[in-house]
């Protein structure tokens, strides 16, 4: 039995924008792709301005807040991840946050 290896080319992202529950992201190819923030729960605890603070990470695979300190991959968008990070992580961040005002 033979298998065959393909090679899956990810898309940029192009475009990022988000409301009170969704973060949309137009990505190269056309598609936009649309979670939900309870899976990124730094996102879903940020103010309107924070999310809107975002930047481009290594060249369009990825999406930085600075405020936020967070990143998500175009990759792990695709692929349907949440955010990895640990609950006692949030909660230090939560506790220490210092949000600007929308």
């Amino acid at each position: 039995m033979s298998f065959f290896k393909t090679e899956i080319e990810i898309p940029d992202a192009v475009d990022v924008k988000s409301t009170e529950d969704s973060l949309e992201v137009d990505l190269s190819d056309g598609i936009t792709i649309t979670a939900p923030l309870a899976w990124y729960p730094r996102l879903l605890n940020a103010t309107s301005q924070e999310r809107d603070n975002w930047r481009f990470i290594a060249k369009g695979r990825g999406i930085h807040w600075d405020d936020l300190d967070d990143d998500i991959s175009v990759e792990n968008l695709l692929c349907g991840r949440h955010s990895g990070e640990i609950q006692e992580s949030l909660k230090v961040w939560l506790q220490n946050r210092n949000p600007k005002q929308n």
